[in-house]
This record gives structure tokens, C-alpha cells and sequence, in this order.
């Protein structure tokens, strides 16, 4: 059956692995960490987000552009097939009120434990503190702790992650190496970022930390509801990660991009008009906004950040600018902080199994690939189904050759 090396020990990597061996393939693991999975871990911290529990059409929308190529892998391995996968490991998953999938142990580590459990059973070899190199002819090299080795396999599976949080691992080393042999990748960019905003020191000073609850959110995105928290650099968020990709791309095209927030959206803005109108006119602008809008504290703060001369509007002018309150983006936080990345090796530089036209018998999958998608478990889901599917193809390839 051959001998597969798989480059990487995150999600991606070891579904490959698991893929690989259960085809009857001979399978090494190598990662550049002390252990594997570290970005698993790192997700599961606050409730280790698995899949979606929507229905399929609408769960694969969410990749929006990137639907068409992930469609093979998705359509093996969808959030159904997840979900039971993960009840073959024990571990029991449970919907939440959102709609997203999780442990009912909420935790990445038990699942990590029972998966790495079964690769061993399966025969998998894990060499970790085995950072890849790149080739000397048709052999592998990694640096070890004990020097320099090399080796040949029948087929490659790389699973290197992308290029956000580096420290666990997903560098983006790899891209000069296989650039340099003819492979396709188009450059990294931040995706489920936060933005960088123009605070004032005094608003930043008071601020910072500060959720902001029950907005409504719009970009070219949609109008989407939730919360997000002002950072002293910025806003982030799950609410701010939601409208990432659209306020990422609008600042690329037009150098300037704008979040509308709807401060009150349980009001019209006429009846906002008329609650504010209602209001003494001795009264302070803190308790006219307070009593006629429902604004303190850090929505109020906003008001005051982004309309400077916001107490000398007249009621219709204030009610329409907390139904529309513009706050403009400087530009994306550093990509290595992003929860994700969009770009990677382009999809025409891969065949329908994954693997690299200008590499035979290498196979590519995870966040290496050029895809991005919002949080909610979407993109765990289509990183162990491209390494399913690379890691199955990768299987064929070997026993067709061996």
C-alpha cells in the first residue's frame, strides 16, 4: 500500500492520517511542535465549535466563492457525517441555541486524546519537533533536534495551516518552497479578523474591553445582529468577524471601508425621534440620550467617538444616527492574530483529489488551500473534509504505484 508522509498534525493533517491508514496505507506524521494539534486546543479554550447544524445548502453558502471546489469534500464528509464521526471517538455533541455544534464536554482535549488514541490503533507514526525543510531531490528534509534527516515516500499529504496564529505552528514557511517548484499561491490575507480604528486616546483609555451588545451591524455583508468588544487598537468580535471578509475587500478596492451600526434596533427611528424629542431641553445630553434612547456606557461613548458635536444635533438627527451610526476601519488587525486567512495554493494548481499538478504524488489540504469562511464551525468542517479527501486520494495514489 505504500508509505504516506503527512506534513502537518493539525485537524487537516491527522483526518489525512486517519484517511491514509484506514485505506491500509503505512503513515507518518511529522510536525514542527512539540505536540500536535495545538491549534485545536488553542479553538476549543472557549467551547470547541465542530460543525453547523443548518441545513446543507445553507451551511455550504457560507463558503460563499469557495463552495464550488470545497463541493467534493463537503458533499463526503458534510456536518452530519462529522457529528457521527465524532461519536465513533465517544465524544457526544450537542446543537446549540445558534445553531452551532459542540462537544458536550465543550472541550478540544478529550476529543484530540480519543483521536490520536485511534491513529495508533490504526498504526500511525506521529514524529513531532519535525520541522519540513523542503526537498533534496525526490526526498523529504526536516530539521530535528538531532540534526538534519531525510526521506522518501510514495505520497505527501501537506497539511501546514496558513499564516494566523504562528506560534502555534501555521507559519506559512512553506509558501517560498513550493513556489519555488512551480505551485500557484496567492497571498495570504486576514479573514474572522478584528479592524484597527482611529480611537482617541480619552475613548480608548475608556473603553477598552467594553462589549457592545444587542447591535446590528451592516456592510456589504448584510445586516447581521450580535455584539463585539472595542479593543484600545480597535473593535473585534464575533460580530466584527461576521463582516471581516466584506470590509477586508472593500478597503482593498476602495482604500476606505465603513461598519454601520444600528445602536437601537428594537426602535424605529421615528419612535426614537419622538423619545428624544420628549426629553427636557435642560436636561444633560447623557440623560436625554439615556432616557430617550436607552444609550449609556460604552454605546453612548460611541455616539460621543464618532459624532463629535452629537449634543448639539436635534432629535431627528440623533435618531437617525443611532439607527445609522457610521464607524469607519483603518484597516485589518495583523494576520497573525486572525482567527483564519483567506488565500493559499490556487485551486486550478490542484486536481479533483487534491493534490499538486506541478508536485505528483503531493497532495495539499486545510488552511494551505486558497478558501476562507465565517466562524461557526465551517471552518473546522471543511479542513477535516479536505483532509479526508486529500488523504484518501493520497492512499490511491500510492497503491496504484506500489
Amino acid at each position: 500500500m505504500g508509505r504516506i508522509a503527512i506534513i502537518g498534525g493539525g485537524p487537516a493533517g491527522l483526518m489525512a492520517a486517519e484517511a491514509a491508514a484506514a485505506a491500509g496505507a503505512d503513515v507518518v506524521v511529522f510536525d514542527a511542535m512539540p505536540t500536535v494539534g495545538r491549534k485545536l486546543l488553542m479553538a476549543g479554550k472557549s467551547g470547541l465549535n465542530i460543525t453547523h447544524a443548518e441545513d446543507k445548502a445553507q451551511f455550504e453558502a457560507r463558503y460563499g466563492a469557495s463552495r464550488a471546489p470545497l463541493q467534493a469534500a463537503l458533499d463526503d464528509f458534510p456536518a452530519s457525517a462529522l457529528r457521527d464521526w465524532c461519536a465513533g471517538l465517544g465524544i457526544e455533541t450537542f446543537v446549540g441555541s445558534s445553531g452551532r455544534v459542540f462537544p458536550k464536554a465543550m472541550k478540544a482535549s478529550p476529543l484530540l486524546r480519543a483521536w490520536l488514541g485511534r491513529l495508533a490503533g490504526q498504526g500511525v507514526t506521529v514524529k513531532v519537533r519535525h520541522r519540513w525543510l523542503g526537498y533534496d531531490g525526490d526526498m523529504l528534509v526536516f530539521e530535528t533536534p538531532e540534526g538534519q534527516v531525510t526521506d522518501r515516500f510514495d505520497a505527501v499529504v501537506l497539511a501546514l495551516g496558513g499564516a494566523s496564529w504562528p506560534a502555534l505552528g501555521s507559519d506559512a514557511a512553506w509558501v517560498p518552497r513550493l513556489a519555488e517548484r512551480g505551485v500557484s499561491v496567492a497571498p495570504f490575507r486576514p479573514a474572522n479578523c478584528g479592524f484597527e480604528v482611529n480611537w482617541s486616546p480619552v475613548f480608548a483609555e475608556r473603553f477598552a474591553g467594553a462589549p457592545v451588545k444587542a447591535v446590528v451591524a451592516r456592510s456589504d455583508a448584510g445586516d447581521l445582529p450580535g455584539e463585539f468588544v472595542v479593543s484600545r487598537s480597535g473593535i473585534e468580535g464575533s460580530l466584527v468577524y461576521a463582516h471581516a471578509a466584506a470590509l477586508r475587500d472593500r478597503l482593498e478596492r476602495d482604500g476606505v471601508a465603513t461598519l454601520t451600526l444600528d445602536l437601537a434596533p428594537g426602535r424605529s427611528v421615528e419612535r426614537l425621534a419622538k423619545d428624544l424629542g420628549r426629553q427636557p431641553a435642560k436636561a444633560s445630553f447623557s440623560n436625554r440620550l439615556r432616557k430617550g434612547a436607552g444609550l449609556d456606557g460604552v454605546k453612548l461613548g460611541l455616539l460621543r467617538e464618532l459624532v463629535p458635536d452629537a449634543a448639539s444635533r436635534t432629535a431627528e438627527t440623533l435618531a437617525g444616527l443611532i439607527k445609522a451610526l457610521p464607524l469607519p476601519v483603518e484597516r485589518p488587525g495583523p494576520i497573525e492574530q486572525a482567527i483564519s486567512v483567506a488565500g493559499g495554493i490556487a485551486w486550478d494548481g490542484l486536481d479533483a483529489g487534491l493534490m499538486l499538478r506541478a508536485l505528483p504524488g503531493t497532495f495539499a489540504c486545510g488552511e494551505m488551500l486558497d478558501w476562507e469562511a465565517p466562524t461557526g464551525g465551517y471552518l473546522l468542517t471543511a479542513c477535516l473534509a479536505t483532509g479526508r479527501l486529500a488523504g484518501q486520494a493520497a492512499a490511491q495514489y500510492a497503491r496504484e504505484r506500489t
